[in-house]
This record gives C-alpha cells, sequence and structure tokens, in this order.
C-alpha cells in the first residue's frame, strides 16, 4: 500500500484537488493518506473533506490526520507540502505594508522581490526541518514541494539536505499553455511544447501543432497575432494579461507566469514615478492582499458546501502531483515539468540555481531533462531573479542579515524604485516585524 502525506493539509481546497487526482486512479485508490497541519480546527475539516472524496469515489482508501509531523511521515513514501509559513496575518501584510511605506508597490510578493525574500526567509527553513525528518523516517520518499518562493525553498534545500528526493512543482508551464492554446484557437492536445528557465520565469522555446505524418506548424505566428489584435483572454485568477504580452513582443517569447507576477520580477512595468504604467498594463498592485482578504471571507461559506456536500465535483485538475506519484508506482513514463538543481540542465545558467526543466519520471524516479541553451537575452535576464535566489539562500547558509540587504539591493524592482539607505532601512523593519518567524541573523 502506497503511504501518502500531505503536510499543510489545512489548506483544504488544495489538498480537496490533489487527493481526488490520486484517488481518481485505479492503481492509487487504496493509498494510505495521512492529513497534517498545525491548525487543528482546517485539520479536521480536511479530514471531513477527505472521507467525503473516499466515500462518493466508493475506493478503499484510508484516512488519518496528526499534528505531529515526525509521526505522520515515518515510513511514508510521498510527502506532498503545501505549507504557508506565517499566514496571511501576520506575515503576507507585513510584506506588503512595510515596502509600501518606503514607496515600494507589490502585485503578489511571493516568489521575488522585498516579498519573495522574507517569504523564503521564513519558508526554506521549516522545509529544510521537514526534509530533515525525512531523511531520519522516510529517506527513499520523495518530496512533492508546492510551497512558494519556489526556486528559493527548493535551492534551500539543495543545499541543507543534498541527499532528499525531491521536485518543486507549480502549474504555470502546463496552465499557461492551456491558455494559449484557447486564445489561439487550438486544441491543447495536439500542441507539443518546450519549456525552460526558472519557476515563474520559463519561456517557451517551442510551441507547435502535431500535423499529420509527423509534421508540425510552429505557432507561434497566431500567438504574436493575437497578442498584436489585443483578442486574448485573462488568466485562471481573472487577471489580464497585457505584461506577458509586451514581452513576447520585445523578446520574441512567452513567459510561463501570469502577467501580475511577472511586473514585478522586472523594473520596467510599476514606477512611482510613471503611475500610468500601471493603468496602461493593467498591473493590479496589492492583488495578493485581496485575494486572501476574499478567501478569509469567503471561507466560512466554502466550508459549509464542503462539509454539507455529499457530493463532490471529481474532475481532474492539472497538478503534476498524482501524475508522479502514478508513474514511480507503476513503471508507466510521464512527463512533467519539475523545479530542480540545475546540473547542467540549462547549459547557460549557473550550476548554484534552480530550474524549471521538462522531466521524465519512471520507476525508478524523477530524472530531470538537459535542454538547448536559452537564448542570451532570455539567460540573461533570468539571471538578475537568479541572484537574489542565491543570495537568499546564502543568507539562511551564513545567518549574516547583511546577505539579505544584499538580496533587496539586486532585486530589479525594489533597486529601480529605492536608493541604498532606503532598501537598508525597509530590511531592517522587516526583519523586526517579522521577529521569531525568521532565523536569527547576525
Amino acid at each position: 500500500m502506497t503511504k501518502i502525506t500531505f503536510i499543510g493539509a489545512g489548506s483544504t481546497v488544495f489538498m480537496k484537488n490533489i487527493l481526488t487526482d490520486i484517488l481518481l486512479e485505479p492503481d492509487l485508490c487504496s493509498s494510505e493518506i495521512i492529513l497534517q497541519d498545525i491548525d487543528s480546527k482546517r485539520l479536521k475539516t480536511s479530514q471531513v473533506v477527505a472521507n467525503k472524496i473516499i466515500s462518493s469515489l466508493r475506493v478503499n482508501a484510508s484516512v488519518e490526520i496528526t499534528e505531529d509531523r515526525q509521526k505522520a511521515l515515518k515510513n511514508s513514501d510521498f510527502v506532498i507540502v503545501m505549507i504557508q509559513v506565517g499566514g496571511y496575518k501576520p506575515s503576507t501584510v507585513i510584506d506588503f505594508k512595510i515596502p509600501a511605506k518606503y514607496g515600494l508597490q507589490q502585485t503578489i510578493a511571493d516568489t521575488l522581490g522585498i516579498g519573495g525574500i522574507m517569504r523564503g526567509l521564513r519558508t526554506a527553513p521549516i522545509l529544510i526541518k521537514i526534509a530533515q525528518d525525512m531523511m531520519e523516517l522516510c529517506p527513499q520518499a520523495v518530496m512533492l514541494q508546492y510551497a512558494n518562493p519556489m526556486a528559493i525553498n527548493c535551492l534551500a534545500l539543495s543545499h541543507f539536505v543534498p541527499n532528499l528526493r525531491y521536485v518543486g512543482l507549480c502549474h504555470s508551464v502546463q496552465g499557461t499553455a492551456a491558455d494559449l492554446a484557447r486564445d489561439i484557437g487550438e486544441d491543447i492536445n495536439q500542441i507539443d511544447y518546450e519549456c525552460s528557465g526558472i519557476n515563474h520565469m520559463a519561456f517557451y522555446t517551442k510551441f507547435e501543432k502535431k500535423l499529420e505524418n509527423g509534421l508540425t506548424e510552429d505557432l507561434y505566428p497566431k500567438i504574436h497575432e493575437v497578442g498584436e489584435s489585443g483578442a486574448f483572454g485573462t488568466n485562471w485568477d481573472g487577471c489580464t494579461n497585457y505584461v506577458r504580452f509586451e514581452i513576447l513582443k520585445r523578446l520574441g517569447y512567452f513567459v510561463t507566469e501570469s502577467s501580475e507576477h511577472f511586473a514585478e520580477y522586472t523594473p520596467w512595468f510599476i514606477k512611482n514615478h510613471q503611475k500610468d504604467l500601471v493603468k496602461k498594463f493593467d498591473i493590479p498592485i496589492n492583488e495578493y492582499l485581496r485575494r486572501c482578504e476574499k478567501q478569509i471571507v469567503d471561507w466560512e461559506d466554502q466550508e459549509k458546501e464542503l462539509l454539507n456536500n455529499s457530493q463532490l465535483e471529481h474532475t481532474k485538475s492539472v497538478e503534476f502531483a498524482s501524475r508522479i506519484i502514478l508513474s514511480m508506482v507503476t513503471g508507466s513514463k510521464d512527463l512533467i515539468y519539475g523545479n530542480v538543481l540545475n546540473q547542467n540542465f540549462i547549459p547557460n545558467l549557473p550550476h548554484n540555481s534552480c530550474v524549471e526543466v521538462p522531466c521524465i519520471v519512471q520507476k525508478n524516479g524523477i530524472i530531470p531533462q538537459t535542454v538547448a541553451p536559452l537564448p542570451m537575452h532570455l539567460a540573461n535576464l533570468i539571471q538578475t531573479n537568479i541572484n537574489v535566489q542565491q543570495l537568499t539562500v546564502e543568507a539562511l547558509k551564513t545567518q549574516k542579515k547583511e546577505t539579505i540587504y544584499h538580496a533587496a539591493m539586486l532585486d530589479p524592482h525594489t533597486a529601480a524604485e529605492l536608493n541604498l539607505d532606503q532598501i537598508w532601512k525597509m530590511v531592517d523593519e522587516l526583519v523586526d516585524a517579522h521577529g521569531s518567524m525568521l532565523p536569527h541573523f547576525k
């Protein structure tokens, strides 16, 4: 029997989606499911929802809940991590409010920028502890890591627990591919694409339609045409795509992550002295705060619906977790996109970085694939983000506060808006405000 442990299972809706994917697979429908979280109330809700899924699917899986992480991990085969350290309050609010005092506006603040740095500094240490527990209690298990900031977290795992079997997972590659197919009026099942880079800043180097006799049609002309006409739809979250199509126009390739995310990874779109840019590209400042507040307001009704509805919907999500588990259990080969330590998988990005590349999954594990070097301008743009990721992990390694300053100084958006005194004062204030949520920095 396959033992699958969810760490952070109080994220009830995400847990529900991943668990449904798993239990829809006949070869996984008798799995032993362990749900762990530090929030006992949310954990009990997740237990009820998980049992409803099992009952309505009429499968033989079992569910157990615990707040004890080590108990949950013992003898696990797969560990799915979906934690958010510090939550909306206080941590996310701090990550937005203090930079705003200095004139630094953000949209999502969970991947890069000063918000991403702080989130990484408080999240990676917890992930490292989970990984160290795994090496003791289930050393052959595979961690399926979903927590942001993805690249910072995974790079830290590779540095601190180098023997851990893990892959970082996101839905931006496959989700954006489906959105592009929709926008150009093509069937995603008839499209062959290649993509590489870093999480939230990977680019489609090939986007082709499969024709008869093994021939293909380059679909980039159609994508450019849609971009020029403005006839494109929104993201899954309802935000517009103006930033991404502007990047396509300027760089020639389409980026995986949404416009509201990408706008804060570069110095070009959010500028206090050019406020018209925010309006022109429809950039939703403080978007993540609004989403969190809406989720909090909606949660009570959502919880009632989950608990009272005897029949939960059973549609497959776009997440890769169930496909990875299925391939490793049965030996059937699959191709996914994962975040891993760069071991020359992208030759013109540094080894000390976490890259997002195609990975073959089979019985013996997850095998990242080497891709062609990225076009130079894409690699150089990505490097500006890698600089911040590397320095954030270095701060965790050295425990030196000055390295946090350096990470913030090299962040493209922060550097474009603030001077050095402002950056240092902002970092001081953020570190003080997060307090015990962060490691102690000298």
